[in-house]
């Protein structure tokens, strides 16, 4: 569980870009946050508003064109 939430928070701050939310505690490593971040910039965009999980869904559809680093963050995370 704990995995879990690490991965929702890393994606959550990975493609927020408002700065409030972005001074809240971060999770995941700086790499973590790196490996994910183009992946959903580029598959993910239209859903970044809509919540962790929404994004998470959305990496796992497009599993077979996330980087393999993303990919890995994901399966590290329980994904």
């Amino acid at each position: 569980m704990r995995k879990s939430l690490l991965a929702l928070t890393l994606l959550s701050i990975t493609v927020s870009s408002n700065a409030a939310f972005a001074q809240q505690q971060r999770s995941g490593t700086a790499e973590e946050q790196k490996a994910c971040t183009k992946d959903v910039q580029k598959f993910c965009r239209p859903v970044i508003d809509q919540g962790d999980l929404t994004i998470l869904a959305c990496l796992k559809e497009n599993r077979s064109k996330i980087s393999q680093a993303c990919n890995q963050v994901l399966k590290n995370n329980g994904q």
